[in-house]
């Protein structure tokens, strides 16, 4: 995954993490704006938002922004940085999804992406008529069929599908719009959305939360994976499954979460030592730093990046505009 290549690096979003903020930090959007600025103003590929339920006796700890609706937001004030949504399944039907991320990216300039989160949150189900959850296989394929719905309709439109032709009085041409017609167990979507054609073919679909089981549909349908060091160790069989379902390898990447705090920052070249050796080694693609809304963040920017930087680990700013291009994947900046 080397090859001369450079790391992808993402942040995650964590304004609860922050013990040294008060409990309604992450609902204050000029801190949230601060933080993803500078993760920008860094040359990081893309940012990460998270999106939950709140747990019983930690409502104030957990309650923030709708993530789609903090993209939208943080879109408004960004230029470069990709931005991502977490939405879990349960939580939404596929059509609304598909068009809401596919508006997020026409707004954005080709920078959204999904975080589709493979597990199950039973809390989520309960508030969406599903008090009594799902079972493993249930969720498992109610997911795959759901995200795969979602990458149908962000591709029913061809690129110029859209015409504008008032002389001729054709708005689009019917060649180029693909119904999706889909009947499934779970959900039946005929399509098409009525949102063109994403700026960046489709938005970068980020799945998370995985499990041996889900890593078929991973292969097959995600753009980047989020794994943990434990599961890391996947990342040899999920390139080779990929290639399996006739990807290529490189269109998959493999990001391990990577969890920054004061006491590594105090040795930064250790930390770098630290990435650059997974990196090199293959096991990943790059890497999700999750970070709180601290001082961690700046520690890392200002001391971890410059080394990883002076490695020839990490590119030194924005070369194109769109997420896909950030990270080198198939589909960027259509023309």
């Amino acid at each position: 995954m080397a090859n001369g290549a450079t790391m992808c690096l993402a942040v995650s979003l964590s304004p609860e993490a922050a013990p040294s903020y008060p409990p309604d930090a992450g609902l204050d959007f000029s801190l949230l704006t601060r933080f993803v600025q500078e993760a920008e103003a860094a040359g990081l590929d893309m940012v990460l938002l998270g999106d939950s339920a709140p747990v019983a006796g930690g409502l104030n700890r957990q309650m923030r922004f709708e993530a789609t609706t903090l993209v939208a937001a943080l879109a408004t004030v960004t230029s470069r940085i990709g931005l991502v949504a977490a939405a879990l399944t349960v939580a939404h039907q596929p059509y609304n999804l598909a068009r809401r991320f596919a508006s997020l990216d026409i707004i954005s300039h080709g920078r959204a992406g999904w975080n589709a989160s493979m597990m199950p949150e039973p809390r989520e189900a309960a508030n969406f008529s599903r008090p009594e959850g799902f079972s493993g296989d249930d969720f498992r394929l109610r997911a795959e069929e759901f995200i795969g719905i979602v990458q149908g309709l962000w591709k029913g439109w061809d690129a110029d599908a859209l015409l504008f032709d008032k002389v001729g009085g054709r708005f689009f041409d019917p060649e180029k719009m693909h119904l999706l017609d889909h009947k499934g167990e779970y959900f039946s979507v005929r399509g098409p959305l009525n949102v063109a054609r994403s700026p960046q073919d489709t938005p970068v679909l980020v799945m998370s939360g995985l499990s041996e089981p889900d890593m078929d549909i991973a292969a097959r349908t995600a753009d980047v994976l989020l794994l943990d060091e434990r599961s890391i160790d996947w990342a040899g069989e999920l390139k080779r499954r990929a290639l399996a379902f006739g990807r290529r390898p490189e269109g998959l990447k493999v990001l391990m979460n990577v969890t920054v705090s004061a006491e590594i920052i105090a040795a930064p070249d250790m930390f770098a030592d630290r990435l650059e050796e997974c990196f090199r080694s293959k096991a990943c693609d790059g890497f999700s730093i999750d970070t709180p809304l601290t001082s961690a963040l700046d520690d890392f920017i200002g001391l971890v990046l410059p080394e990883l930087r002076r490695r020839g680990l990490v590119r030194s700013g924005y070369s194109a505009a769109t997420l896909r291009s950030h990270l080198g994947l198939a589909g960027e900046d259509r023309q």
